[in-house]
C-alpha cells in the first residue's frame, strides 16, 4: 500500500520538532508545529495551508516569521490552529512589522487563527489588504475534538498538560484508496492529477454508476475517456483502513495525561512523540513539564500503535542519543524490566 501521507521530521532530534506532512499527488502539506523551518525549501512552504501548533514556546513557534515572509505578496490562505494565548501571541507577531505599503499588493493573502479551548473554538481572520489589523471580533465555535474534517481525512486534537494548555495531533484518514498501476498500465492510463478527483469521489460516495472522465496529456494531445466510477474503483482501486498519524511533543508524565495520550493513539499507524530525558532522569523531566524516553515507549506500548519515532531530545545528551532511543524502544516493544 502507497501511503497517501508521507509524515517527514523537519529537523534532528535535538531540534525543535516540526513534523511536516505533504499529500500524495497533491501540492498540498500541513505541519504539525513551527519551529524553525530552516530545512524546508520554499516550494515545501509554499504547499503548507494548515498549521497546528502544539503551544507557543519559541521552538514551537519561532517558524511563524519564516511563513509570514515567503506567503507575503502570493494569493495564499494560511490557517493556524492552537490553544491560548495563539491570539493574542500571533497579533503580537502581526504588529512587530510596519505594513503602510501593503496596500501596492496584487494578491491577496490572509492568516486565520483557530485558539483552541477545551469546549470551543475562537477564529479570527487577519488580512494583508488592511494591514493585518485585529480590530473585527472572533467567532466562537462548539469544539468536539475535531479541528478539520474534509472528504478523505480529518485533524483531530486533545489538550494536555504542559504547565500551559499544550495540544496533541492526529491525522485520520477515512480510508485509503491504493492504486494498482498494472491494472493502469492494461487499461493503457498513466498516474497523474486525475487520481486525486477519482479518490475524492469514492470519499464524498459519490453513486457507484455516475459517471468519471479520465483526462491526461500524452504525446502533447489531451485525451480523455469516460467510466463508470464502480467499475473503475473495481478495475484499478484496493480499499484499505485509512492511516493514523499521531503527534504528542511536552507534556508531563502523570495519570490524566498518559490516559489521554493512549486513548489518542490508539492503534496509531505512527506515533510521534517527545522524549526528553533518560528515565534516570525522571524527577528532573517532572520539573521541567517533559516525558521520559522510557515513559514515551510505554505509552506507544499501551496504546498498541505500529510505529514509534521519538523527539525533542536534551542537548543533556548530546554525547549519547543512542541510550534515549534504546530506552525507548525496550519500553515500546516489552523487554524493559520495569514494566
Amino acid at each position: 500500500m502507497r501511503p497517501s501521507f508521507h509524515p517527514r521530521p523537519v529537523n534532528g532530534p535535538f531540534e525543535d520538532p516540526v513534523l511536516f506532512i505533504p499529500f500524495f499527488f497533491d501540492r498540498r502539506a500541513i505541519l504539525f508545529d513551527l519551529g524553525d523551518l530552516r530545512n524546508l525549501s520554499a516550494r515545501e512552504l509554499l504547499k503548507i495551508g494548515q498549521v497546528f501548533i502544539s503551544h507557543t514556546h519559541m521552538d514551537h513557534f519561532v517558524g511563524f516569521d519564516t511563513l509570514l515572509r515567503i506567503f507575503l505578496g502570493r494569493e495564499k490562505d494560511l490557517h493556524l490552529f492552537g490553544p491560548p494565548p495563539l491570539l493574542h501571541n500571533v497579533e503580537g507577531k502581526l504588529a512587530g512589522y510596519t505594513w503602510n505599503l501593503v496596500h501596492t499588493y496584487q494578491n491577496q493573502f490572509s492568516i486565520r487563527v483557530t485558539e483552541v479551548h477545551p469546549d470551543r473554538s475562537l477564529t479570527k481572520e487577519y488580512r494583508c489588504s488592511e494591514a493585518f489589523s485585529p480590530d473585527h471580533k472572533a467567532k466562537p465555535h462548539s469544539f468536539g475534538g475535531t479541528l478539520i474534517e474534509e472528504d478523505s481525512f480529518s485533524v483531530k486534537a486533545v489538550h494536555l498538560d504542559h504547565k500551559i494548555p499544550c495540544l496533541a495531533f492526529k491525522l485520520e484518514e477515512r480510508f485509503h484508496v491504493n492504486i494498482m498501476r498494472d491494472r493502469l498500465l492494461t487499461l493503457g492510463i498513466p498516474v497523474g492529477p486525475w487520481l486525486n478527483g477519482f479518490k475524492e469521489a469514492l470519499y464524498r460516495g459519490d453513486h457507484a454508476e455516475s459517471a468519471f472522465l479520465v483526462v491526461w496529456n500524452e504525446n502533447r494531445k489531451e485525451l480523455r475517456r469516460t467510466f463508470g466510477l464502480g467499475d473503475l474503483a473495481q478495475k484499478i482501486a484496493r480499499i484499505s483502513p485509512g492511516q493514523k498519524i499521531v503527534y504528542v511533543v511536552d507534556v508531563v508524565y502523570n495519570d490524566e495525561n498518559a490516559e489521554r495520550i493512549i486513548h489518542f493513539a490508539k492503534d496509531a499507524d505512527q506515533l510521534f512523540i517527545e522524549a526528553a530525558f533518560l528515565d534516570e532522569d525522571k524527577d528532573l523531566a517532572a520539573k521541567k513539564y517533559h516525558l521520559t524516553a522510557r515513559q514515551a515507549g510505554m505509552l506507544a506500548r499501551r496504546a498498541n500503535v505500529k510505529a514509534l519515532t521519538i523527539c525533542h531530545f536534551s542537548p543533556k545528551y548530546k554525547h549519547a542519543p543512542h541510550r534515549l532511543t534504546t530506552e525507548a524502544l525496550a519500553a515500546f516493544v516489552g523487554t524493559d524490566a520495569h514494566l
